[in-house]
């Protein structure tokens, strides 16, 4: 099952480092990392998205709690939460093409943020499931490049993570 892990750790060197070889000391597997500093320049906030069973979430969260930089854990998808995902695609736009890719970014609230003679450089947030329909439905074969930043999440309503 995906989980979506959020943390708040102290903004310092090698507290990256750390949290991220906890999960390649254990074979975890990390799907995507996002970190930025918080509204408190002396702490960051990292959102990890993972998968495993409740038995895997239940160790790296004991994991997390464990490491000194880390001073608070959250797993987002255990209630409400929003989650966003920012994703820039380069496609190859020209004659009948270029009608079609501005209507399918019409469609999928995308922007068009830079345009070529050949090309299209579409923007598109959203969660990971419309990221990846956008990428279904649209030829494969005229994507040229794709950049992805991963997910990012915050809890509905009062639901916050602070210390």
């Amino acid at each position: 099952m995906r989980h979506i892990i959020s943390l708040l750790m102290e903004n310092e060197a090698g507290a990256l480092s750390r949290v991220s070889g906890l999960f390649s000391a254990r074979g975890y597997n990390i799907e995507s990392l996002t970190v930025a500093p918080t509204e408190d320049a002396t702490l960051s906030r990292m959102t990890i998205v993972t998968s495993g069973s409740d038995e895997v979430i239940e160790q790296i969260y004991k994991q997390l709690n464990k490491l000194i930089e880390v001073v608070a854990v959250m797993d987002l998808s255990e209630g409400g939460h929003l989650e966003r995902e920012l994703m820039l695609v380069k496609v190859h736009a020209e004659g009948a093409m270029r009608e079609e890719m501005k209507r399918m970014t019409d469609i999928f609230r995308g922007c068009i943020i830079d345009v070529s003679d050949k090309t299209y450089t579409i923007e598109l947030t959203g969660t990971c499931q419309k990221l990846e329909s956008f990428l279904q439905a649209i030829d494969r074969s005229l994507i040229l490049e794709t950049v992805r930043t991963g997910a990012s999440g915050i809890g509905r309503g009062n639901r916050i993570l602070k210390l």
